[in-house]
């Protein structure tokens, strides 16, 4: 299986700084380009998280970090990288200004993957010279835990490139679902989109509180998604004669008018200061790093869990963090060849044969 050997990350926010822990702790030089000067302060505490988060998830050890170089520029960044992930804010024209950079002084086999949670690929390739080599790599935050990431080719990208960011992103313990039909928001965002709808309908009828909802949602059906997603749950609610059953019990509720779903409300300033105000309560004085680390402790918990499952092979995600966690440890268990060493046994001379 293909392997990065050294990458490049262009963005440091949540996402990109989630990119750099996840390949840091794999033991893979990064150099990142962020031109916020803020970028080096945010992309260290989301490091101290990930590197906690590991720690539990890894006692026994972990691989050698790593070196994070912050570059001056994007040509600074991606000289030497094989893998470039592109996580900068999601605006088209910004994309293309980035992209156009990245293609220009990239090496041409690299693989560009790009973050973006909506944008169609082949509208990103069009600033490109070499666009057969871009995917989206659409991951989920935490990108240093949560391992699945989407892979969407576009109109210009070669079936060896989506090939190839499959091999990359497995090879640091990812779940690739390569997407079959280029669509914008893809999967996982079209999923949580129809989810946020409705949750801010109910929130500006004050039907419920936004801490009420995240109640409803993590005390019940979340738990099951979480091990089994959708289609496997309502396959078991359909009693022993499955998913047809269930369909045949269920569907006609489609057709009943519980949903909003194509009408979203207005996010003015009233709902907007109703939604602030009630997380603010939700969040009893907890800060966003108090709430990171509360939500990873969380995270490798219901995975650890999940690892012990289906008679100790694991379960879903569970599997995975096997594989993973089993990685991540061998690798810890290489020793560092120094330098020295290294010139040392290639200057040795060799023993004639006879």
């Amino acid at each position: 299986m293909a392997g990065i050997r050294k990458a490049a990350a262009i963005g440091g926010g949540v996402i990109g700084a989630g990119w750099v822990a996840r390949l840091l702790l794999n033991g893979i030089d990064v150099s990142i380009f962020d031109p916020d000067p803020e970028a080096e302060r945010k992309v260290s505490e989301v490091m101290k998280n990930s590197r906690r988060a590991y720690k539990t998830m890894v006692p026994g050890g972990l691989p050698k970090e790593g070196k994070l170089t912050f570059a001056k520029s994007i040509e600074q960044a991606v000289a030497g990288a094989d893998f470039i992930q592109e996580s900068v804010p999601e605006r088209l024209d910004l994309k293309h200004k980035v992209l156009a950079e990245i293609d220009k002084h990239a090496a041409v086999d690299a693989i560009v993957g790009s973050s973006t949670s909506g944008i169609l690929p082949s509208d990103m390739q069009t600033a490109m010279k070499h666009p057969e080599r871009l995917v989206v790599g659409h991951p989920y935050n935490p990108v240093y835990l949560l391992p699945l990431v989407e892979i969407v080719g576009g109109k210009q990208t070669s079936p060896e490139a989506v090939e190839k960011a499959r091999e990359l992103y497995t090879s640091i313990g990812m779940k690739p679902v390569v997407i079959r039909k280029e669509i914008e928001a893809f999967v996982g965002d079209r999923l949580l989109e129809a989810v946020w709808r409705e949750s801010l309908w109910l929130i500006k009828d004050d039907i419920t509180t936004v801490e009420e909802l995240d109640d409803i949602i993590r005390y019940s059906f979340g738990i099951r998604w979480a091990q089994m997603g959708m289609f496997q749950v309502y396959r078991v609610a359909g009693g022993e004669a499955g998913m047809r059953h269930f369909i045949a019990q269920f569907g006609p509720c489609l057709s009943w008018p519980w949903t909003k779903l194509m009408d979203v409300p207005e996010l003015d300033e009233e709902l907007v200061d109703k939604i602030a105000n009630q997380s603010d309560e939700q969040a009893h004085g907890l800060s966003i790093r108090e709430l990171e680390r509360i939500r990873d402790d969380n995270l490798v918990a219901i995975m650890e869990a999940l690892s012990k499952q289906n008679k100790g092979k694991g379960w879903g995600a569970g599997a995975l963090h096997n594989d993973y966690t089993k990685r991540l440890s061998k690798l810890a268990q290489k020793p560092a060849v120094s330098k020295a060493a290294t010139k040392a046994v290639a200057s040795k001379p060799k023993k004639k044969k006879g």
